[in-house]
């Protein structure tokens, strides 16, 4: 349904739960303004009720987790049943019998398709714990700590995952409580080149971009050299950038890092907490590239609503891990909880239906197609794979403009839109709605984007 305001936004609701919040909560969680944040109270499909009843078209799926459409009859008859007879376990000692069923299923639809052999899983809280497990894994398969990771990745904030940033903003703050065991090497974007170069660069309308050979032997030169520095253990990469700005790197970009992994006996690790589940039009964006890893870290859309990811990697290698004598070597209170467990399962049979990836990749062209009719200055690309799509904003000389983005999405929130901005600069609108989201909803929020360039 499209966005029904029935007060000012905020409403007054709104507002009086921001000043509880302001009052109570760390001042560096939630960004609090004269005009944001609405408060969530209710979710359907694509649209999102706040305090004072509110209705809008929610364009983020809630940081790209509710992929099938908040609250999804599926998953909440899942909730209910699992509810009915257990809400907790204790995950490493006694486990749910929903935790092995995961375990096995995550192992199916990742190495076990690929056909690499089966799989096993360490269940996480989230996201950067799924990450923090493979670093782990790594050291303790190779004995060696030095890693691979890309500038304007993202990966999390807890403190093994900070090492890993490539967003300095993150990091800085807590520079002197980190080491320096990871080196950081560009990550390829035909639209801003991080070598300058523009030779390689198309348009529109490619799959995918062209890279130059040369920006990747840059890469691969890059490598080289930290290779030649320290003793690397594994390279950790997104398949496409998220938080970085809705990057989709050149064809043969991960196939060059399986080749050099292969060559020099490097782990390499795939973070697809964001691109994961059906986000780029396929189960993993990997399948995109034809590239497999060692190691997969997943979460957002694994459950579609509840805090939960994982780490899974081939048998072989995650059996660096040593056997339990009792006490886990790494686990954490509510691993493996039966709900999330539950709704995992439930979200991962909606993911494998036949018509769900076709679904994305459908509405994700139509939704790029739209986008690109817009014709502004301001606009400097608009890219994407299935329903992970961004579009960045910018200058009158062509400079990252994150002012002229947080305007849009600002001014789309008065009118019942929930954007987000991402990439480094916060200039990039990102649009990873859920699945469901219609033609007439895109519709309509092309042309409320057509109306704000307008008025700029």
């Amino acid at each position: 349904m499209l966005p029904h305001l029935s007060t000012q936004i905020p409403g007054p609701k709104s507002r009086e739960l921001t000043r509880l919040l302001s009052k109570y909560e760390n001042r560096s969680v939630t960004f609090l303004a004269e005009t944001f944040p609405i408060i969530w109270q209710r979710a359907d499909g694509v649209n999102v009720w706040d305090a004072d009843d509110n209705r809008y078209l929610d364009l983020t799926a809630g940081f790209a987790v509710a992929a099938h459409g908040h609250t999804h009859p599926v998953i909440r008859e899942a909730i209910r049943k699992q509810s009915d007879l257990l809400l907790h376990a204790m995950g490493d000692v006694h486990p749910a019998a929903s935790k092995a069923l995961l375990c096995e299923k995550l192992s199916a639809i990742t190495f076990e398709r690929w056909n690499l052999g089966f799989a096993k899983t360490t269940l996480c809280n989230s996201g950067f714990e799924a990450v923090e497990v493979a670093m782990k894994t790594s050291l303790l398969h190779s004995g060696k700590s030095g890693i691979i990771a890309f500038r304007n990745g993202y990966h999390g904030l807890g403190y093994g995952a900070l090492e890993l940033i490539g967003i300095p903003w993150f990091r800085e703050p807590f520079r002197s409580q980190l080491r320096d065991y990871v080196t950081l090497v560009p990550y390829p974007s035909c639209f801003r080149c991080p070598f300058g170069r523009s030779e390689g660069y198309r348009l529109e309308g490619t799959r995918f971009p062209n890279c130059a050979l040369s920006c990747l032997e840059s890469i691969e030169d890059q490598i080289a050299q930290a290779i030649r520095q320290r003793e690397i253990g594994c390279v950790i990469v997104e398949p496409c950038q998220g938080r970085g700005g809705e990057i989709i790197p050149p064809l043969d970009f991960l196939r060059l890092l399986r080749s050099i992994c292969d060559r020099h006996k490097i782990l390499l690790v795939f973070d697809e907490i964001y691109t994961g589940f059906n986000r780029t039009g396929s189960l993993f964006a990997c399948d995109q590239f034809g590239v497999y890893p060692d190691i997969l870290c997943l979460g957002k859309g694994l459950t579609t609503g509840f805090p939960l990811s994982a780490c899974v990697g081939r048998a072989e290698i995650m059996d660096a891990w040593p056997r339990s004598a009792g006490e886990a070597l790494h686990t954490t209170t509510f691993l493996g909880n039966p709900i999330g467990c539950a709704m995992a399962l439930a979200s991962i049979d909606l993911h494998l239906e036949p018509k769900t990836a076709p679904g994305v990749q459908k509405t994700g062209r139509y939704f790029l197609r739209q986008l690109r009719t817009l014709r502004h200055r301001s606009i400097g690309h608009i890219r994407g794979l299935g329903l992970m799509i961004g579009m960045e904003m910018v200058d009158l000389h062509g400079k990252p403009d994150g002012n002229r983005a947080a305007q849009i999405m600002n001014r789309a929130l008065q009118d019942g839109i929930i954007l987000l901005g991402g990439g480094p600069e916060g200039n990039v609108l990102s649009f990873t709605p859920p699945f469901c989201i219609s033609e007439e909803e895109i519709d309509f929020v092309t042309a409320r984007l057509a109306h704000y360039l307008e008025e700029m």
